[in-house]
Order: structure tokens, then C-alpha cells, then sequence
């Protein structure tokens, strides 16, 4: 049977377009997982440089197993410089996010870095994201600069606030909201989780009103009708990590374990 699937190259243009996608972090560091996640169905994939030990090497064979199975790569660095956003985009990933994201000056730079056109990325001619030349390079460049999404994650609170004037920013795709790093903000106050789907509705506002995609992690049936309520498009669900244990836990009990 054929792939019916969009190309994972239209990631950008379905995310500004706010067609329902769904995506998971990856953090282990091997190919077949995410060749099954393709064939199961998925549109996209985060490689998680952040919260898991993933080094260059790694995260481009991770690109070329995504993009071989249909599935947009976007790589979480695991903190900005110019030359984390450079190695990703080279390796072939369709999209970057980068945590902590709370001042327009360090969404601004991002948007550069990952651009061509008035940006400052590096240019090379033989890589993956220019397959390897074939495309030439005026085309390469056009391209990438249409095809690469940029994502900030807005979870700090100290950004709140800001998330409007962020995702004004010309070159900004989608905010994410990073529900984890806000609860854990407020540590042991029994009223987090009510404080953090206020905060979420506010920043969805925010997005909304600079029409700026969003893209959110429901962790559960419930919590997915309540990100799709405030204007979620772009759904990552639980991890590879996630689905190992929640699939083991459930064999276990199945069993009489």
C-alpha cells in the first residue's frame, strides 16, 4: 500500500496552515523506532538534544531514518547557538526547537540562524538538506527558507507575558507551550495544575492574536479536547520513552504480572 501521507517536506506549510499533525519526541538513540513510527502513521518527530544523550553523528543518521520513512525530522537543541541550529538544518531536519525561548532578542537570532535570506546561516552546497547538491544552490537556499519551520518553547514564566510580541517575530512558525517546565516551576503549590491551563489559554490567546500556529503535548484524551479547544494544531504525544513503558506496563498487567 502506498503512503498516502503529505511529503515531510510540507511539514511547514501544514503547520502554518494549522492542518491537524501529530508528532512524539524521540529520544533514543537508534533508527528502527522511528522507521515504525513512520509506518504506523505519524507526521512528524522531535529528536530530543535536550533531554537525551544525542550527539551529531546520531541525530543525523535519526534525520535520515525519519525523512526515509516519511516523517518530518525537527530537532530540540538542546540550547541555541548558530552552529546547533547549523548542524541540525544541515543534517536535513525540517523544523528546530529550542527550550527557554523569553525575550523577542533570542526568538530574533533564532529566526536568523536558521534562515538564509536575511539571516545568517552558513552556507554549504553538498549536504543532506541540499540532497546532496542536485537541487543547486540558489534553489537549496529557496527552499530551505520555505521549508524549515522555527518553533519556540515558551515555559518559563518570565515569558508569559512576551509570548505575543515572540511569536510576532517575522519568522517565527508556532509556539509550543512547555506545560512541564511550568509546573515544575511551581514546585509542591497544590494549585499548579489550574495555574498552568490559565497560563496555557493565555499564551494560545497571545498566538492567536499574532496568528501564530500552536502546538502543544496533551497527556491524555481530555487534556487533547482542552489543547484543541485553545487552538492547538500540532499535537506531540508522549515520547518513545512513554510508549515503551506504558505498552510494558500494560503487557505486565495483562499477563496477571
Amino acid at each position: 500500500m502506498s503512503d498516502q501521507r503529505p511529503h515531510f517536506s510540507s511539514f511547514r506549510q501544514r503547520l502554518l496552515d494549522r492542518q491537524r499533525m501529530f508528532g512524539t519526541f524521540v529520544k533514543l538513540p537508534t533508527t528502527q523506532v522511528i522507521e515504525m513510527l513512520g509506518q504506523i502513521g505519524y507526521d512528524f518527530i522531535i529528536i530530543d538534544q535536550e533531554h537525551a544523550a544525542l550527539d551529531r553523528g546520531m541525530t543525523e543518521l535519526m534525520i535520515f531514518a525519519a525523512r526515509a520513512s516519511n516523517l518530518a525530522p525537527v530537532v530540540r537543541i538542546a540550547e541555541f547557538t548558530e552552529a546547533k541550529v547549523l548542524s541540525a538544518l544541515d543534517s536535513g531536519a525540517m523544523g528546530i526547537m529550542v527550550p527557554h525561548v523569553a525575550s523577542v532578542e533570542k526568538a530574533t537570532a533564532i529566526v536568523r540562524a536558521s534562515h538564509y535570506s536575511g539571516g545568517s546561516r552558513g552556507f554549504v552546497g553538498l549536504s543532506r538538506a541540499s540532497n546532496w547538491g542536485s537541487a543547486g544552490p540558489v534553489k537549496h537556499m529557496a527552499l530551505q527558507d520555505s521549508q524549515i519551520a522555527v518553533i519556540p518553547m515558551i515555559e518559563d514564566q518570565h515569558a508569559i507575558d512576551i509570548a505575543g510580541d515572540i511569536a510576532r517575530v517575522d519568522g517565527i512558525d508556532a509556539l509550543f507551550i512547555g506545560r512541564g517546565d511550568l509546573t515544575a516551576s511551581f514546585r509542591d503549590d497544590p494549585e499548579a495544575a489550574t495555574k498552568v491551563a490559565e497560563i496555557s489559554r493565555h499564551v494560545a490567546a497571545a498566538a492567536k492574536a499574532a496568528n501564530t500556529p500552536l502546538m502543544m503535548l496533551p497527556t491524555s484524551k481530555s487534556d487533547f479536547e482542552f489543547a484543541a479547544s485553545i487552538g492547538a494544531s500540532a499535537m506531540v504525544i508522549s515520547s518513545d520513552h512513554g510508549f515503551i513503558r506504558s505498552a510494558a506496563t500494560a503487557a505486565l498487567k495483562d499477563y496477571g504480572a
